[in-house]
C-alpha cells in the first residue's frame, strides 16, 4: 500500500534565537496518514514533542500532498521538490508520452538535490528527465509506522538519517582544483 501524504500548515510560537523573543510562525509539515482526521491528530501529536506543554498549535490547512515518494538523506537539512518526467513511447501512434511525478528529497543545495534525485531513480528501467528542482517550504516529515518490530527499526533509521546534521560543507579548494583538472583531461 502506498503512503498518502498530507501537508499540514501549522501556526505556533517559536523562540527566535537571534532576538530571544517568541514569534508566531506558520510552517508546512508532511504527515503520512489515512485520512484528514488522522493527519490532524498525528500532526498535533508530533508537534507536541517540539513545543513546551503550555504552548498550543493552530492547524490552518490540511491538504493531500502530491509526492510519489519521500527520500531522506544523511547530513542534509532541507527538503527539495523534484519533478521527474517518465518517458514512454506509444508504439501505435509513434509518439512520446511524458508522465510527471514529484519526489521530495533531502539535500543541502539544488545540485545535491539533483544528485540525490538521480540516485533514487538509478534502478528505474525506463527513461526519465528531471525538468525541475526547487526548495520546498516543508519543515519536517513524519512517516507512519505501525510500531511492529520491523517498523521500529525503519523508524529509527528514518529518524537517524533525517536528523543527521551536516558536518562540514566547506569546499576543499585543493580537491576542487584537482577535480576540475581531471574533468578537462577526459
Amino acid at each position: 500500500m502506498s503512503a498518502t501524504w498530507y501537508e499540514c500548515k501549522v501556526k505556533y510560537r517559536k523562540l527566535d534565537e537571534a532576538s530571544g523573543t517568541q514569534k508566531v510562525k506558520t510552517a508546512p509539515f508532511l504527515v503520512d496518514a489515512i485520512s484528514y482526521t488522522e493527519a490532524e491528530s498525528r500532526i498535533t501529536q508530533e508537534m507536541a514533542a517540539y513545543l513546551p506543554d503550555s504552548e498550543e498549535i493552530k492547524i490552518t490547512n490540511i491538504k493531500v500532498a502530491n509526492y510519489a515518494e519521500i527520500h531522506p538523506f544523511e547530513n542534509t537539512d532541507r527538503w527539495f521538490k523534484s519533478r521527474v518526467s517518465l518517458i514512454a513511447y506509444d508504439e501505435e501512434s509513434g509518439k512520446e508520452r511524458k508522465t510527471s511525478l514529484y519526489l521530495l528529497v533531502q539535500a543541502n543545495d539544488v545540485k545535491e538535490a539533483f544528485d540525490n534525485t538521480v540516485s533514487t531513480m538509478k534502478d528505474t528501467m525506463g527513461e526519465y528527465t528531471i525538468p525541475a528542482i526547487a526548495e520546498s517550504p516543508i519543515e519536517d516529515v513524519f512517516p507512519y509506522f505501525s510500531g511492529e518490530e520491523g517498523d521500529l527499526e525503519r523508524l529509527e533509521e528514518f529518524t537517524r538519517v533525517k536528523d543527521s546534521v551536516p558536518a562540514d560543507n566547506s569546499e576543499n579548494e585543493e580537491l576542487a582544483m584537482a577535480d576540475s583538472l581531471t574533468g578537462e583531461e577526459e
